[in-house]
């Protein structure tokens, strides 16, 4: 039987099933070799020569399909339809070759197919071809690039930049972007204006509303009304004047549907429309792809198979009629200028099945499915149909005239199916094409019910949310469909970037990362450049162009970059990010004085420092004799907490004065002063996040009550809460063992701050106890997800967090997620599947018979040489 090679265990199932016990299908699980993370592995004075390593998890699934190739020498590789997929293919195909098990004799064929089902699979296996090299060499040159990058970078970070981490290709220059949108936000000035709005009446007493456009006989712009003053000029002329009907006119207008999805535009709305992250997106598809539902989901391609428009076009016929389906089928051409390695949009297998027709989908498949079949049949339906009216009314002087704006749905097409979402909308904007107004004819007088001013500012640029930042980098051309999902979730891991509702905030760490490779490596960040670096991978894999000569013109001028930087000093480092970061982290201040003179000491110069911990700070330079610090971020705020005796609260029952301070840990209170007995009085943190102006002194007294007693744990020890620098948390101090110094102690985070100042004996303990099986020292966990029992063995399967993140636990196999499957989304067949594999792993190996040689024949002696010490080898990240 022919041996055919997919990724998955799970598409290796669904195609098992479909082509039946001819075949032997087998899966890969994903790539079977990387470079190691090792000086060396991309040697660039032997022209970009690669050294691959088979990972060791690997191992296993390579001897799989070597040993059934022993049963049937034909090899059918069938891995993804895309880049990422040909590369997989070729490394099983060379991994393969090194073992021998593939033979220049053996029959090696790739095939393809854009969905996993019966029709597409079997068709498939009809049009074999070989491994694409273009698209192989297309991959080895991102691949490289991404190696260089990571290898050379990164140690440059580390070594001028102490607490920076890791840095990538495309990683950094979408950093750049959120930084970059942080920064213009923070620049922003609002400015003020008015509008004024009428309520005004028919002459048969309907009320509508209408906006002030005519003023002294001239159309307003948007800052003409700039005060109060001037916006009650404005509504007293118009109160002030007789108001009738100018111009009536009512315009048709048409909404054509959105083209189908695509990788980014699929991201971007359903982080819209459900607040989905790219990763969460791509998981769930991933899902729904290999259960046949959709089409394969890394794709920047929106057209859609002749058969698949003609199935759409009769679901639309069969379950709305035949007037919503379009005059003619609808072709959508991609206007991206990136747009390459197409394949057909993300659409449903079977276009005839809502839903509600798939009974079986889990809460998140069935919305994202939801959302691809609506948004594919939508694409094939009429267009909406409009009448749009405006209302134009003024006064017979000319001096004042409003208008009013309505929009009536004549037919609906598509939108009965579906409209898309929006980005950033503006909540103070109201859209007046929503409104329905009322019969009005040329001539007919309107009486004033109200007229009102409305103050307004300028908004501020939102800040990206992943929706936002995905179609950014696409319009930029930075990045491919494939890779977004992991840039975003990479800069968020090493804490470049946070999330805080579905807004990507760029953190102090990511500021300085971005200053420093503007200042020194400016041509890797730049947009253009990034652009042009993927249209030329663009050009290898359409084989116009060699990817070593690529890969040759972009060493030369990065390695002379990494170069220059090996004489920069720290301190010159620091001082140039101060100078670029000063607007940020050296505000100016209201009455014109120099921002960088200490606020304590009075003449020492304020600069950025580094800490043993690698966090940065500001600090003064007349350290030690002055140790003013406060946050990188710039002055918090609550008045005067930075300055040398910080804000006075009040005094406690005893006397003693509370203050609320700033240091470079953020923001504190303390009680009394520093004196020589006492240098460091006794302090409180306050956690990140808190209304500072809400802190009083009441709040103050009740966290310098902190660290609180709960109680005695029930197993000797007692256990305390309080707030610590990552935020609250309980502490069991157990009693101290019979030989040790010190008592061990077992620290619980609570996610929420308030909860230190109530928390009982119960649930500290039951935190305390979690915290303990994580790091294997109490009882068992609660699991994150009961799956149900083992259908051939019996035992409960169920999801749990451990402390490398979280796995699947039956009986005494502990199988680890993938890094894109969240615990919510696993079912009890993934669960089976990564059981079974890592039950296989388990398996224990015959331990290998003694050498009887080496027992009758004792090595000669030789003089002991002197052992070298080992290389140190540098590791980083390489990835995009």
């Amino acid at each position: 039987m022919p041996v055919v090679v997919v990724e998955s265990p799970a598409k290796a199932k669904t195609i098992n099933k479909y082509l039946g016990d001819d075949f032997t299908v087998l899966a890969s699980y994903g790539h079977v070799r990387d470079l190691p993370p090792k000086d060396g592995s991309v040697d660039t004075d032997n022209e970009f020569e690669m050294k691959w390593e088979v990972a060791s998890d690997s191992k296993k699934h390579i001897k799989a399909i070597a040993d059934a190739l022993k049963e049937d020498n034909a090899l059918i590789l069938a891995t993804d339809p895309d880049r990422e997929g040909e590369a997989i293919s070729w490394h099983l195909e060379e991994a393969l070759r090194k073992r021998r098990v593939v033979k220049k004799d053996t029959p090696v064929s790739r095939v393809v197919f854009n969905a996993i089902t019966k029709a597409a699979v079997t068709e498939a296996m009809k049009n074999p071809r070989q491994v694409d090299m273009e698209l192989v060499e297309a991959y080895l040159a991102r691949r490289a690039l991404d190696y260089l990058v990571g290898f050379n970078l990164s140690p440059v970070l580390w070594r001028k930049l102490p607490g920076a981490k890791s840095a990538g290709r495309v990683q950094s220059v979408c950093l750049r972007l959120i930084v970059e949108r942080e920064m213009e936000i923070e620049a922003f000035k609002p400015r003020e204006y008015w509008s004024v709005k009428a309520l005004l009446k028919t002459p048969r007493g309907q009320e509508f509303e209408t906006s002030l456009r005519v003023l002294g006989g001239k159309k307003l712009e948007k800052f003409d009304i700039e005060n109060e003053a001037a916006a009650e000029l404005a509504v007293s002329a118009v109160n002030a004047r007789d108001l009738s009907v100018q111009k009536v006119e009512a315009k048709p207008a048409t909404r054509n549907p959105s083209a189908p999805f695509m990788t980014s535009t699929l991201q971007q709305e359903a982080s819209r429309k459900f607040g989905f992250g790219a990763r969460q997106t791509m998981s769930t598809a991933q899902r729904l792809y290999e259960a046949g539902h959709i089409t394969y989901m890394r794709t920047d391609g929106i057209d859609m198979a002749p058969e698949a428009v003609t199935e759409a076009r009769d679901a639309i016929k069969s379950r709305y009629g035949a007037d919503f389906a379009s005059e003619k089928p609808r072709v959508y051409k991609n206007k991206a200028k990136n747009a390459q390695e197409a394949h057909e949009c993300i659409r449903p297998t079977v276009m005839a099945n809502s839903a509600a027709d798939l009974p079986k989908l889990e809460a998140d498949q069935r919305k994202l499915y939801d959302l691809i079949w609506k948004r594919t049949i939508a694409s094939q339906m009429a267009s909406a149909k409009m009448e749009r009216t405006t209302i134009d009314i003024g006064s017979d002087d000319g001096q004042v005239g409003l208008r009013a704006t309505g929009q009536v749905v004549v037919f609906e097409g598509f939108l009965k199916v579906y409209e898309e979402g929006r980005d950033d909308r503006d909540d103070s904007v109201v859209d007046d094409n929503d409104k329905r107004l009322p019969q009005l004819t040329e001539g007919d007088k309107t009486a004033k019910s109200a007229v009102n001013q409305h103050q307004h500012f300028t908004q501020a640029p939102p800040r990206y949310t992943e929706a936002t930042l995905v179609k950014r980098m696409e319009e930029l051309g930075i990045g491919r469909p494939s890779t977004y999902a992991s840039i975003v979730t990479t800069i968020q891991t090493r804490e470049y970037v946070r999330k805080e509702g579905s807004r990507l905030i760029a953190e102090d760490k990511g500021r300085l990362v971005i200053a420093f490779l503007e200042n020194y490596f400016r041509q890797y960040v730049g947009y253009d450049y990034t652009a042009s670096l993927e249209e030329e991978l663009d050009q290898v894999s359409a084989g116009k162009m060699d990817y070593k000569v690529v890969l040759s013109r972009f060493w030369r001028d990065f390695s002379a970059a990494v170069g220059e930087t090996a004489d920069l000093r720290i301190t010159e480092v620091l001082e140039k990010i101060n100078e670029v970061l000063e607007p940020h982290i050296f505000p100016a201040n209201e009455d014109g004085s120099d921002p960088r003179v200490c606020k304590t000491c009075g003449d020492g110069r304020l600069s950025m420092r580094t800490a043993r911990s690698g966090g940065a700070f500001i600090g003064c330079s007349n350290y030690p004799d002055c140790r003013y610090t406060r946050p990188l971020s710039g002055e918090l705020e609550g008045g005067d907490i930075a300055g040398p005796d910080g804000k006075e609260l009040g005094v406690d029952g005893d006397g003693e004065l509370i203050t609320l301070r700033t240091g470079r840990f953020g923001p504190y209170v303390q009680r009394g002063q520093a004196t020589e007995e006492m240098p460091k009085p006794p302090r409180a943190s306050i956690t990140k996040g808190s209304d500072l102006s809400a802190v009083d002194l009441e709040r103050a007294l009740l966290l310098l009550s902190l660290p609180r007693h709960v109680g005695d744990h029930p197993e000797g020890g007692t256990i305390t809460a309080a707030i610590g620098r990552f935020g609250p948390y309980v502490m069991w101090q157990k009693p101290l063992e019979e030989g040790k110094k010190t008592a061990q102690k077992i620290y619980a985070n609570m996610k929420d701050p308030e909860e230190v100042f109530i928390i009982g004996m119960n649930r500290a303990v039951e935190l305390i106890t979690e915290k303990a099986n994580k790091t294997g020292r109490g009882a068992a966990a609660t699991p994150l997800k009961e799956l149900g029992e083992h259908p051939e063995e019996g035992g409960a399967i169920n999801v749990m967090d451990g402390r490398y993140g979280p796995y699947v636990k039956f009986a005494k196999i502990n199988a680890t997620l993938p890094k894109d499957v969240e615990p919510a989304d696993v079912t009890l067949e993934m669960a089976l599947e990564l059981i079974a594999a890592k039950s296989a792993k388990k398996k224990p190996r015959k331990k290998a018979a003694p050498k009887k040689a080496a027992a009758k024949k004792p090595a000669a002696k030789k003089p002991a040489a002197k052992k070298k010490p080992a290389a140190k080898t540098k590791t980083a990240p390489s990835a995009e």
